[in-house]
């Protein structure tokens, strides 16, 4: 019997359609049902033919969870090894180079330094940063979010400078 297997966080109609609908079919030798994770060992199959991943991108414990699937046989949809580089930025510009129309993206610094790290860690960026080229470049309105996040998780909408200043707030040597 083969096991295709969903991996979600609190999002449930999506991925309850989907076992639904897979086990609807009766596909022959084929069932589906939400992940279950009891423990994790080192190149030991989960016992899925396919994970379609949900919520990794959120809990590195799935995230490495799902490397070890895919390394003993699973197919894993939303690789886990591509989200390293998989990323707002990095995916607009992607799909900039193929011609496919993308807002005009600016990457800017954290306001807070990232675990682990020092002012120094940053000497090699220009400061004050050049807004009013940043604010031209991108126009307004513009959002503001995570490079890396998802699910609308601090995203915020800017009608002007001013508002960008109010909403992040900005010193003004960031």
């Amino acid at each position: 019997m083969k096991k295709i297997g969903i991996l979600f966080g609190q999002e449930r109609s999506f991925p309850e359609a989907v076992i639904e609908r897979i086990n609807q079919k009766a596909e022959k030798g084929i069932t589906a049902e939400a992940v279950k994770i009891d423990k994790i060992f080192q190149n030991i199959p989960l016992g899925y033919s396919v994970i379609i991943d949900r919520i990794s991108q959120d809990v590195p414990f799935y995230r490495a969870s799902l490397k070890n699937a895919a390394i003993t046989g699973t197919a894993v949809i939303n690789n886990p090894f591509w989200w390293s580089a998989d990323e707002k930025f990095f995916n607009n510009a992607l799909a900039e180079q193929i011609g496919v129309p993308v807002p005009k993206t600016a990457l800017i610094p954290s306001r807070e330094h990232p675990t682990g790290t020092t002012g120094e860690s940053f000497s090699n960026l220009t400061m004050p940063l050049d807004w009013d080229a940043i604010f031209e470049y991108t126009g307004f309105p513009a959002y503001m979010k995570p490079y890396d996040g998802g699910g609308w998780r601090d995203v915020y909408k800017l009608h002007d400078k001013e508002d960008f200043l109010i909403n992040t707030a900005a010193p003004n040597n960031w």
